[in-house]
């Protein structure tokens, strides 16, 4: 697709993600790269803009990372962050030393609103800070244009060979006008206009897949989730029946989502292609049986999930390509040229070993899960889809402390689906990051219409986050956490007791397995 482009290089910064979805809420597409990137790779490119992430290393350290000087002579606008700053004034002969009064957290920052980066900016505006080193002599030809009482130079820039820096981070929440301020460079310094709007995207996709697949064969493991959804639909908006859904029902899933998938998408829905349900439930329960420990689990699920697509795939014969759901963070957190490997992700490692396909098709491996879900209502797919929980591939699996049995599936899938429907009806499930109900292995005795009881505790979980590497517990109304309890012991057989799980992220997870 013929677009602007903004790159990002990192250095290791933990918000390399978070500045392209920033920028590209300014309707401008832009990509994360190693800090490697070849200068001949940056001009095949011709991003319209570069912007330095921050990163966790001193500038003057032996094994630091560092970029080309040259990049600074290429005429491409560059923006560095933090580390990004400190790294562009010691490339170009600032002075870079540790800083006498390391800064963290909201900061008052005084701007020079003369500055392109700073015109729409008050005067004195609040920034995250989070740094040790500081920039105490900026490189000649450049001007100080922020300042902290503790920060000489808080922001500095050259407006004639267009390269900015902030020591704060205008891509977090934290920065109270920091989308002004990255809008101002991808605009303003940049030159861009801004075409990376979802309907253009969508438009253009199916486009390329047609022309790309011609009358070729297509195979997709279709979970149910927004992600596989969203690539099923544009491959049908594409190809129709050429494409081919495999949909496996593991008995894991929330309550009815196997029905509500299957009206979606199977021969009654509205969409133009070939789906296959596969009821499994009963061999997953069996391969489960007796099995506690929770990697154990997960492993199980995964294996016998490849060997349910396999099956089905042979009896379609040879396909020409291969649909995942790959989005841009699984790429990126799979490892992204020499940056750590934060976790590997199915879509883009453990494909199946014994289907006979050509290539992979992934359509979605530009957008982040916000624009997934964009996406998503551009192509019509009903609202309940796009904004569905977000729910593991391991299902209930993980959600279910101990030994996973049909008993223990059907407590918590009706358990679950009462706390959503709670929620829904209490107004609130917007304001929620994540929210379901868990089942625990402890049973515990109750009394319940004059006689002893000895149940199980459900669990219910919701957490407030908004990247998922972070999460504190949602502080939902008492009178609703009241209402769920009583209709959960109530209507649920086998459930005595009902608690609210308060841990955040980190020291928890957000799963419970």
């Amino acid at each position: 697709m013929d677009k602007e482009l903004v790159i990002v290089l990192d250095f290791g910064g933990q918000y390399n993600q978070l500045i392209a979805r920033r920028v590209r809420e300014c309707n401008v597409y832009c990509e994360v790269h190693p800090y490697t990137l070849s200068l001949d790779e940056i001009k095949r490119m011709n991003p319209k803009g570069i912007i330095f992430t921050g990163g966790p290393n001193s500038v003057y350290g032996d094994t630091s990372p560092r970029c080309d000087k040259a990049i600074f002579d290429m005429g491409i606008p560059i923006l560095g962050i933090c580390y990004g700053s400190q790294l562009m004034s010691y490339l170009l002969g600032g002075r870079v030393e540790t800083a006498p009064v390391s800064e963290y957290g909201k900061t008052e920052v005084h701007v020079d609103k003369s500055s392109l980066l700073f015109q729409d900016v008050a005067d004195t505006t609040i920034c995250w800070m989070s740094h040790t080193d500081y920039i105490s002599q900026v490189p000649d030809g450049f001007q100080i244009t922020a300042t902290t009482p503790n920060c000489p130079v808080a922001a500095f820039e050259n407006a004639d060979k267009k390269l900015y820096a902030t020591q704060f981070h205008p891509e977090v929440m934290h920065t109270e006008e920091g989308q002004k301020m990255l809008r101002a460079f991808v605009y303003d310094v940049c030159g861009c206009k801004g075409d990376w709007v979802m309907s253009s995207f969508v438009e253009e996709t199916i486009k390329q897949l047609r022309e790309k697949i011609g009358d070729g064969k297509v195979l997709c493991a279709l979970s149910g989730g927004v992600d596989s959804s969203v690539a099923a639909v544009l491959l049908s908006k594409a190809i129709g029946k050429q494409l081919t859904c495999v949909f496996v029902d593991h008995g894991l899933l929330r309550k009815n989502e196997g029905d509500e998938v299957e009206a979606v998408f199977g021969p009654e829905g509205p969409y133009e292609l070939n789906f296959i349900r596969v009821n499994a439930q009963e061999r997953y329960y069996k391969r489960l049986a007796g099995i506690t420990e929770p990697e154990a689990k997960r492993k199980i699920i995964g294996e016998e999930f490849i060997n349910v697509f396999e099956e089905e795939a042979k009896k379609i014969g040879a396909v020409d390509y291969l649909v995942q759901g790959t989005i841009y963070p699984d790429i990126i957190e799979s490892g992204l040229g020499d940056s750590a490997v934060i976790k590997s992700h199915h879509n883009v490692g453990g494909l199946p070993e014994h289907v006979d396909f050509k290539e992979i098709v992934e359509p979605l491996r530009l957008l982040f899960k916000d624009e997934v879900r964009k996406a998503g209502l551009e192509l019509g797919i009903p609202e309940y889809l796009v904004y569905r929980q977000p729910f593991p591939g391991p299902g209930l699996g993980i959600r279910i402390i101990g030994e996973v049995t049909a008993e223990k599936v059907r407590i918590v899938q009706d358990a679950d689906a009462i706390f959503r429907e709670e929620v829904d009806k209490a107004g609130i499930a917007k304001d929620l990051g994540q929210y379901f109900a868990a089942l625990t292995n402890m049973r515990s005795v109750g009394v319940m219409g004059d006689e002893r009881t000895y149940d199980y505790a459900v669990a219910l979980r919701s957490v407030n986050t908004t990247d998922f590497m972070t999460a504190d517990c949602s502080e939902i109304p008492f009178a609703v956490l009241q209402k769920v309890m009583n209709r959960i012991i109530n209507e649920v057989k086998g459930v005595n007791r009902v608690m609210y799980d308060l841990t955040s992220k980190p020291p928890g997870t957000i799963e419970f397995e």
